[in-house]
Parts: C-alpha cells; structure tokens; sequence
C-alpha cells in the first residue's frame, strides 16, 4: 500500500455558502503526485469521518466525485461509507483507492474501529489517500487535539487514542489556518498544543503539505513544523522535501 496524508486536498470550495465542486490542491507538486500514483479506472471508497452526519456526508460525497474528474485522474466507480451502510467496508479489497476525510478526530476514530479499518487496511495493495482528521487517525498513537467547546478545558478528554497504525507520525493539520486560535479561552498552541508535545513529537502541517509513504520510507512535502518540548522548529518549507523515515 501506497499513502498520501495531507493537511488538506481540496476538491471544493465555498461560494455563497455553499460547498461546490473544485478540482484537488496543486501546491508542492501534490497533484502531480497523485497522478503518478492512480491507477486508470479507480475504483474508490470514500470513508466518511462522523457516520451520522448524513447531509453533510452526502454534500462531501458529491463533491469528491466530481473532484477526481475535475484534477483529471479516471475513476470509474466512486462509493461512500457511513452510518448507513456500514457494511460497504467489506468491498474494500476490491478497491484501487481509500479516501479518509476530515472532520472530528474522536468521531472518526471510533468509526474506524467499529469497522476494523485498521485490520482490514493491511491488506490493502492500493493508494489510502488521507486529509486533516483522516490523516490524523492514521498514527499509531493519535494526538486528538481538542477541537469543539469544552473539550479543552474538559479533564476526561481523550488526548491520545489508538489509531490505524500506518506511521507514527502525529499530523496537526492545517497550522497556517488555525495558529492563533483560541478554545475554552486558552490558546490553542501555546496552551494546548505546546505542553501535550512533552510527550509525543507533534509534525505542524500547512494547507498544500503532505506526507508520502512508500516502501517503508516516509517523505514531507512543503511547509511544517516540528513541536516537539514546547517549542515549535521549522523543518521544511514550500517547494522543498525531507526524508522523514529511510
């Protein structure tokens, strides 16, 4: 299996407050480098991250399917699993592309485990292709940021979970966006952030970054950040790659 985790991959955008279809993010080469990665005719599963939240699934689904077509990468089937049809999952062997997308880490994280991603992904031969939340959930020990009111300041938030166990990086996502946000009124990095990377190295990605996993080797792509002790160290920038793992 093949892996790309990003910040974020586009495929929409708001316009009068609307979600509607865009073609997926170019920075970095990202794109590209999916192109070199698909498969003609993909077959794809788009794994949903709040299994519940049916309109706002069903407004993701139809966007990611015109997506694909729009970046000019050949599908020839595009389905969606959540709540509804939870035993989608069991045709995940038939399938050239995995999809994780983004939402409430904690949320997709239980998702997960009720389907047994994590056991059936390990026999997955194609491309898992993974944004925000659904990149999140692919470390082996995943650092859920807090993220709703009261989840902060709440003293039985989960910061850590078990995830799909594919790297053991930990993605915080979407850093140039949220850096000087505030929750619960803490600040979200230097309050949260900073002190829960005491424990685990935290990799802060920008919009247009990414990670490739191949053959063992794991390579950054674009603008992050390493926190890692309370302190933030910028380790790639835009237009350059790092060789995280041999």
């Amino acid at each position: 299996m093949k892996a790309i985790l990003t910040s974020s991959l586009g495929g929409s955008v708001q316009v009068n407050g609307r979600r509607i279809p865009a073609g997926f993010l170019t920075n970095n080469g990202l794109l590209d480098m999916l192109k070199t990665l698909w498969v003609k005719d993909s077959r794809v599963m788009i794994v949903c991250a709040s299994p519940d939240a049916h309109k706002d699934n069903d407004i993701r689904y139809e966007c990611l399917k015109q997506a694909f077509p729009l970046s000019g990468l050949i599908v020839s089937a595009v389905e969606f699993c959540d709540g509804r049809n939870e035993g989608l999952i069991e045709k995940l062997p038939e399938m050239d592309v995995v999809v994780l997308i983004g939402g409430h880490v904690p949320t997709q994280n239980a998702f997960f485990r009720k389907i047994g991603l994590k056991n059936r992904l390990a026999g997955f031969d194609g491309l898992l292709l993974a944004y925000s939340a659904g990149s999140m959930n692919c470390a082996s020990n995943v650092y859920v940021s807090p993220e709703l009111d009261g989840e902060a300041v709440d003293p039985d938030f989960v910061r850590w979970a078990p995830g799909l166990g594919l790297t053991e990086i930990n993605i915080f996502p979407h850093y140039q966006a949220i850096k000087d946000d505030t929750l619960d009124g803490l600040r979200l990095m230097e309050d949260i952030t900073y002190p829960d990377s005491f424990t685990h190295e935290i990799l802060a990605l920008n919009d247009g970054s990414y990670i490739v996993l191949e053959n063992g080797a794991e390579t950054l792509y674009g603008e992050a950040r390493r926190i890692q002790n309370g302190k933030v160290e910028m380790i790639c920038k835009d237009g350059e790659t790092l060789r995280l793992k041999e």
